[in-house]
C-alpha cells in the first residue's frame, strides 16, 4: 500500500495512555504537515454501534473486528492515520508503518481505571493482561519487530519524550 505518509498504530491495554498520546501525537506532527489524522477506534465503536453484542458483566459492547476494518479501511488507505485501540491482531498487517506499544505500572494502571469509575473486576482483568503481557505478546506475534516501538507511561515526562521518541521515528519512515 503506497502512501504519502505513515501510519501508526499505538496499542496497550486499558489506562496506559493511549488516547491522551494520540491526540498529543496528532498534534504535533501536524506542527510540520497537517497531513495526519486520529482514528479513535474505541470511540467510532460506539459511535457507529460496530458491535454485536453489549457485554452486561463488563458494560462494554463487544466489537465485530470486520465492521472496524471496514469502518476505517478507506481512511487508512489514505495514509497519515494515528489509528489507537486496546488490541490490534485483527488489522490487516500492511496498514501500519509503526506500531507504538505503551505500557504502564500496575500502580498508574489502577489509579487510572479506579479514576474511570472501572469495576473492581474489571480493573483487575486489566492489570492482570499487563503483568501477563497480553497485549505485548499479540502485537510481537502480529506485526515485524522493525515496526514496533514500545515506550512506558507512566509521567507527563515520559508522555512527552514518547512523543519526540514517535516523531522521530516516523520522520525515518
Amino acid at each position: 500500500m503506497e502512501r504519502s505518509y505513515p501510519n501508526i498504530l499505538i496499542t496497550g491495554t486499558p489506562g496506559v495512555g493511549k488516547t491522551t498520546l494520540a491526540r498529543l501525537l496528532v498534534d504535533q506532527l501536524n506542527e510540520t504537515s497537517q497531513n495526519f489524522y486520529l482514528i479513535s477506534v474505541g470511540a467510532l465503536v460506539n459511535e457507529q454501534k460496530l458491535y454485536t453484542n453489549w457485554n452486561e458483566e463488563y458494560n462494554v459492547p463487544e466489537f465485530d473486528e470486520d465492521l472496524i476494518c471496514d469502518s476505517i479501511e478507506l481512511e487508512v488507505r489514505k495514509g497519515g492515520r494515528v489509528v489507537e485501540f486496546h488490541t490490534c491482531d485483527f488489522f490487516p498487517k500492511e496498514w501500519f508503518d509503526l506500531v507504538v506499544l505503551l505500557h504502564a505500572s500496575t500502580e498508574n494502571l489502577f489509579d487510572r481505571m479506579t479514576e474511570r469509575g472501572y469495576t473492581e473486576k474489571k480493573t483487575r482483568e486489566n492489570i492482570e493482561c499487563e503483568i501477563m503481557n497480553v497485549v505485548k505478546d499479540e502485537v510481537h506475534e502480529s506485526y515485524s519487530a522493525d515496526k514496533i516501538l514500545e515506550l512506558d507511561s507512566n509521567t507527563a515526562e515520559e508522555m512527552e519524550a514518547n512523543i519526540a521518541k514517535i516523531v522521530n521515528k516516523v520522520s525515518e519512515l
